[in-house]
């Protein structure tokens, strides 16, 4: 199934003689309302109240001094600077982040200023899992979390080993469906000799079943 005309630099990674099972991008609006509401939003709310009312109260004061210390402030309200710099990149990140399921293994991308195209084969996952947030919840989408039996390698930098599909309306569809493709291809590994239904005989046979 296609969901795009032109192909992108995810698309591109994969090989000639896979076949796309399942293409998406994460849902919008649970995108844009996690990107606001992370982890860093009460830190940067707080850490902003309590220098702009010292700043407020200085100015007013009119305190000798002012000006050195209103240029302390902020240099020191860079958490906030940095929260709201999150915010103003996050439609470069949600155009940067797509999902790709083939018949040999899972691509994600995903970044704002620099981005990185990941893929992990179904030999190398280890088990999955299902989350859902209090935005997934609200919007009826969830994550599908795909832990690695190794960490991921990313340039210079090791990232903890697992792959998440984020903020998808059939994610309990894509669990099942990744489930059984990891459990069809091991068995087609660890035994080629027709053990699996007769549709697949063998590891080095085009994988041939359908999934809608």
């Amino acid at each position: 199934m296609k969901y795009y005309n032109s192909k992108s630099d995810l698309e591109a990674m994969v090989s000639r003689d896979e076949n796309i099972l399942w293409r998406r991008k994460p849902d919008f609006k649970c995108f844009i309302l996690e990107s606001i509401f992370n982890p860093l939003f009460p830190f940067a709310l707080l850490w902003a109240i309590i220098d702009f009312s010292i700043m407020g109260v200085m100015i007013v004061s009119k305190a000798e001094g002012a000006f050195p210390v209103m240029i302390f402030f902020v240099l020191h309200l860079m958490p906030v600077w940095m929260y709201l710099g999150g915010i103003l990149l996050m439609f470069q990140k949600y155009k940067n982040t797509e999902y790709i399921i083939t018949d040999k293994g899972i691509y994600v991308s995903g970044g704002a200023i620099s981005y990185t195209n990941q893929m992990k084969p179904f030999a190398e996952l280890s088990h999955i899992s299902i989350h859902r947030g209090i935005f997934d919840q609200m919007l009826g989408v969830g994550d599908v979390v795909f832990f690695c039996a190794h960490n991921l390698y990313s340039g210079n930098s090791i990232h903890s080993g697992r792959l998440v599909i984020s903020d998808i309306p059939d994610y309990k569809r894509v669990f099942s469906m990744v489930k059984e493709l990891q459990e069809d291809i091991y068995s087609d590994t660890m035994y080629p000799n027709d053990l699996r239904p007769v549709e697949n005989h063998g590891y080095q046979t085009k994988y041939v079943k359908k999934f809608w």
